[in-house]
């Protein structure tokens, strides 16, 4: 058959294209091989890294944060096991999973899972679903569950559903030291107290887990698998003893209650170490509910609230006047009201005139004759005692809040401060302070610095014990036994008779210092700080009553430190003493018994 003209032309059309076609897909083949060289090749770890890290999981590993105790390794604070069920929203769908029953891989509906994990969270299905289902790669979908609950959330199968373990604060004591333990805020925070301040010991150091997923969402048995274990924090062991604490925080709520006070407080010291056994409030937060107390009372009183001390502060006026020479036994002449330097010292109520000894002002707590003796010592050196006994100072023990009260120099004290400064006014302290002030004079002089914390714990058992402060003399041990008789003498025939323990010497003062308001004095503090035995010191009681109501005369609380020296003296064994009282005579001659 004979072709016509065109035929030729468009044969050769035809095979240019298929030429070019075959052509193209050669040098596809070409750029894909030359690809598969380089991944397999050339560049074959790189890749394999990345899709690795594809298929990578981590997951936090929370450590254990480290429990609270008292002084006999009795749980005050402790961790619970909790877990946030959280899902990466990414791979919530449908999925596969085994059927131990048919030996089979079977197709599982999301809807029938979200539906039986509704069942074990109590949470309404299509909710759940709403938390569920989505794009974030990390949503949280429940907090704090038990680990039995976290078991059978995931015993489910739900891909992408993981559990991560949580810290819950558990206090089995409820209110008892809730002020010095502190607590945590609703998402793990440490907010107060010891939770606060010794938070680098007790939360340990994170670890972290990872681990290979599948497309489902799944972890691939046997698949690469590494972990960096986490350090669990420390256990804080306290010289609190649980016991003495829940008996100070009766006694001092009964007492704060009886006066309808703003506040009291009470703190238990160890004479000879410092170590603080007690530090008690007439409120006291529950940890567990810090938001139904108020925050007054989230901290101890005892270190936050300052105060004028009122006669308790004629102890270190005292005690330096014996240091630099006065005997307990000179003889004074004391009026009810005298003038000094153009300022008028007043008695709190009218008396005769009297020949005191030095030892029988400090019984009966007389203004006049304080100043006569305080002011045989030297402005300076009198400021000097007061800022060594911690007076001004922070008494750093290891909890957030201290109060450091207010002591100025002699140069910025006005006519007036310089007298009242020795009996306990123009100046602020704290329990706290005053409980250092007796336990220097109670240890011979040297005075130990409060002590909270025992000791540091490790997750292997192993302890690091706080060491006991050297201690620092600021009385010879001369001048501290002769205060110890003066105490003695405030309980025995002054103004703290119902301070007396029988069986033991006990010593003590008392203290009413006015109240600063608004505008002026508007109220009273009262105060007792009381030791015993006086043999042999053991324990220092300091307690504080802010505002109470009534006629100051009818106030005393130290019938409330006889019950807490009574309970210690019992409690730690403390045998009774047959020894007479050893104080000093308040009159230089007979009668010893003369009207107030």
């Amino acid at each position: 058959m004979a072709r016509t003209p065109g035929d030729g032309a468009a044969l050769d059309a035809s095979g240019r294209r298929l030429r070019f076609g075959v052509l193209i897909a050669l040098a596809l083949l070409a750029v894909l091989g030359l690809r598969l060289v380089v991944i397999q090749g050339v560049d074959a770890s790189g890749h394999a890294t990345v899709a690795m890290q594809e298929r990578l999981r981590s997951v936090t590993i929370t450590p254990e944060r480290g429990s609270i105790l008292d002084s006999q390794g009795r749980v005050l604070a402790a961790s619970v096991d909790r877990y946030d069920l959280v899902a990466d929203q990414r791979l919530v769908k449908d999925y596969r999973a085994w059927n131990n029953e048919t030996g089979e891989m079977e197709d599982v509906s999301l809807d029938e899972s979200l539906r039986e994990l509704s069942t074990v969270l109590g949470i309404d299905a299509g909710e759940l679903k709403d938390r569920m289902v989505g794009e974030r790669p990390y949503k949280v979908i429940v907090k704090r569950v038990t680990p039995e609950v976290k078991a059978k959330a995931l015993e489910i199968g739900i891909p992408g559903l993981l559990a991560e373990p949580v810290s819950e604060r558990s206090y089995p004591n409820g209110s008892v030291a809730g002020s010095i333990l502190g607590f945590l805020g609703g998402d793990g925070t440490p907010l107060e107290g010891l939770e606060l301040s010794q938070d680098e010991h007790l939360s340990g150091t994170a670890g972290e887990r990872s681990y290979e997923i599948a497309a489902d969402g799944v972890r691939i048995p046997n698949a690469e698998f590494s972990e960096t274990p986490a350090v669990d924090g420390q256990d804080v062991r306290l010289t609190i003893d649980q016991d003495v604490q829940w008996f100070a925080q009766e006694a001092i709520a009964e007492k704060t209650e009886s006066y309808d006070a703003l506040w009291g407080n009470m703190t238990v010291m160890n004479a000879k170490t410092g170590e603080i056994l007690a530090m008690a409030d007439s409120t006291t937060v529950d940890p567990a509910d810090p938001t139904a107390t108020d925050t007054l009372f989230w901290r101890p009183t005892s270190l936050t609230q300052s105060y004028e001390p009122g006669s308790t502060g004629k102890i270190s006026s005292f005690a330096t006047a014996l240091e630099h020479g006065v005997s307990p036994t000179d003889t004074w002449t004391v009026p009810n009201k005298q003038e000094f330097d153009g300022q008028i010292i007043s008695d709190s109520a009218p008396h005769d005139t009297y020949d005191m000894t030095t030892a029988g002002i400090f019984t009966r707590s007389y203004n006049t004759g304080t100043v006569q003796v305080a002011q045989t010592v030297d402005d300076q050196v009198r400021y000097e005692d007061m800022k060594r006994l911690g007076i001004g100072e922070h008494l750093d023990i290891g909890l957030p809040g201290s109060n450091k009260g207010i002591l100025v120099e002699p140069s910025q004290w006005d006519g007036r401060q310089r007298f009242t400064t020795m009996f306990g006014q123009g100046y602020t302290q704290t329990t706290l302070h005053l409980a250092q002030i007796l336990q220097t004079v109670a240890n011979g002089g040297v005075q130990k610095d409060p002590q909270l914390i025992d000791a540091y714990i490790d997750a292997d058992d192993s302890e690091n014990v706080v060491p006991e402060a050297e201690g620092t003399r600021i009385y010879s041990e001369e001048t501290s036994q002769q205060m110890l008789k003066l105490l003695e003498g405030v309980v025995q025939q002054g103004t703290a008779q119902t301070g007396k323990v029988p069986g033991y010497r006990v010593g003590g003062k008392t203290g009413t210092g006015e109240a600063a308001g608004v505008g002026g004095y508007n109220g009273y503090t009262t105060s007792f700080a009381g030791v015993a035995p006086l043999d042999d010191p053991q324990f220092v009681v300091a307690i504080s009553v802010h505002r109470p109501q009534g006629n100051w005369k009818n106030w005393e609380v130290e019938d409330t430190a006889a019950e807490m020296l009574t309970y210690l003296l019992t409690k730690y064994n403390v045998p009774p003493q047959d020894q007479e009282p050893q104080h000093y005579d308040v009159f230089p001659d007979e009668p010893q018994k003369r009207p107030w």
